[in-house]
């Protein structure tokens, strides 16, 4: 008989026994076809992996958590492939310029012709309401395991907290108003309401609290690709800063910067690299000797592009000096047209180790939380020490800001120039700030006020009314 996911998974549900052979199998099944993507299936309920056994067992419980960070790296929104926001906010702003076809997946976003029917914007919403539901699962199943020892389950339990505060903090400065997913509770899923942003804000720091206390300060992984506590801070930093709670952001990214033993400067030809003294949190690559997606995304050979450039005006952008512009781009010429892509990942290849992993949390961008923090605070020698710091790091003298609306305006372009091509930093930072519309207006053909947020999928409106309205100008 041919032993498939389907055959495995039918047997621990009809059964409910805690075999762990069948479990083994599966995971092993799973892991050799699809490179333990397939281990937690959650789009519908009769695929849940909810089996008790699951869950009883270390090696189970953490394949099953594992499977979500293979899930967010290949699918939704933070994906380095063309399909998540690295490339798609990146076209939607001013970071990229879009050279595939008008039947490219970034068209619409290059050309901010969005309509809710458009189905990269559902395939997001769905991948990362997915990537909920499986962290959930996860959530669920460690708290009620009797036998999984007590910092396995505080461990998996602070991941889980950790990815479901993440996932809506990236939906929620997409859409607006969302649905805040606590629950595997199918019927209570398939019609959930819409909260105001503010409310979802206070879930998601809900959850990274409750993720700091339970995560353990060291990494249970020697690549950093399991959260540890500091990786929730960092996140918590961010949500401080986005909601303008200045004191709190500044307070959690200190911890971040202090921890010395974790995290420290290097070259800014090894901050991409998997083992960088400066990654907070990375996702690891399917199989070994592969990199990362955004390699294959970004890094093109000849001209013209085959799907996206840097923009001439994130180019001119950079001062004289910045060694991020002659370390993190690459020019491509065929002779008479000179292009630019992105280069902070330099493999686009298989190699025979893996030598880029995705970095999603790294330190700088604490720094320059506190800088914005202690700007608005009118802290103004500490914002300039910790934008210097970023500045030093590229090469840079120390910035001639001294006002806090001066420093305010240098740490804005200081995060344009860091942080481009990184899972939309460009679009959120002008979004908080409310320069969104003056900076785009006239830049990107097509702007409209309404394109601050994203349509809610057509799809998702017709089978759940509860979603409406739809957001103004769909």
């Amino acid at each position: 008989m041919k032993i498939n996911n389907h055959t495995i998974l039918m047997h621990l549900f009809t059964n409910r026994l805690h075999n762990k052979k069948w479990i083994l199998l599966l995971i092993l099944q799973s892991c050799l076809l699809n490179s333990c993507d397939n281990f937690v299936e959650v789009d519908l309920p009769n695929s849940q992996l909810t089996s008790p056994a699951v869950f009883e067992d270390k090696a189970t419980a953490n394949a099953a958590m594992v499977d979500i960070y293979n899930k967010i790296r290949d699918n939704g929104l933070l994906t380095g492939t063309s399909a998540g926001i690295s490339n798609q906010l990146g076209n939607y702003t001013d970071e990229l310029v879009c050279y595939g076809s008008t039947a490219s997946a970034s068209f619409d976003f290059y050309n901010n012709a969005l309509v809710a029917t458009n189905s990269n914007i559902s395939g997001m919403w769905n991948s990362s309401y997915n990537q909920i539901y499986g962290a959930n699962s996860v959530l669920e199943g460690v708290i009620n395991a009797v036998a999984l020892p007590t910092p396995d389950r505080d461990q998996l339990a602070g991941e889980a907290l950790f990815v479901r505060g993440l996932i809506h903090f990236y939906l929620t400065n997409l859409f607006g108003d969302i649905p805040y997913v606590s629950s595997t509770d199918y019927k209570q899923n398939s019609t959930p309401k819409r909260i105001p942003q503010a409310q979802v804000y206070d879930k998601i720091k809900a959850d990274l609290a409750q993720a700091i206390a339970l995560l353990p300060e060291a990494y249970i992984s020697t690549e950093k690709v399991r959260p540890n506590k500091y990786a929730a801070i960092a996140l918590l930093a961010r949500v401080d800063l986005y909601s303008n709670n200045w004191a709190e952001a500044a307070a959690n990214a200190t911890q971040v910067i202090n921890n010395t033993a974790l995290y420290q400067w290097t070259s800014l030809n090894k901050v991409f690299l998997k083992n960088s003294t400066t990654t907070i949190w990375q996702l690891m690559p399917a199989v070994k000797g592969k990199n990362t997606n955004e390699g294959e995304t970004f890094i093109f050979t000849a001209g013209p592009p085959p799907l996206t450039a840097l923009s001439p005006g994130l180019m001119n952008a950079f001062p004289t000096g910045d060694l991020r512009k002659s370390w993190w781009t690459k020019a491509v010429t065929n002779g008479t047209t000179t292009w630019y892509h992105a280069y902070k990942y330099n493999q686009y290849q298989n190699t025979t180790t893996s030598l880029e992993y995705s970095i999603v949390l790294r330190l700088a961008e604490q720094y320059l939380i506190r800088a914005e923090a202690k700007a608005h605070l009118n802290d103004l020698v500490g914002a300039a020490q910790d934008l210097n710091a970023v500045r030093n790091q590229a090469g840079l003298g120390n910035t001639a800001a001294t006002t806090a609306n001066g420093l305010l305006e240098a740490i804005l372009q200081e995060r344009r120039l860091e942080f481009f091509t990184e899972f939309g930093h460009r679009f959120f930072d002008l979004k908080r700030t409310h320069t969104l519309d003056s900076t785009l207006s006239g830049v990107k053909l097509g702007w409209d006020a309404k394109d601050q947020l994203w349509p809610i999928p057509a799809t998702e409106l017709l089978v759940n009314p509860n979603l409406q309205p739809q957001n103004f100008g769909y």
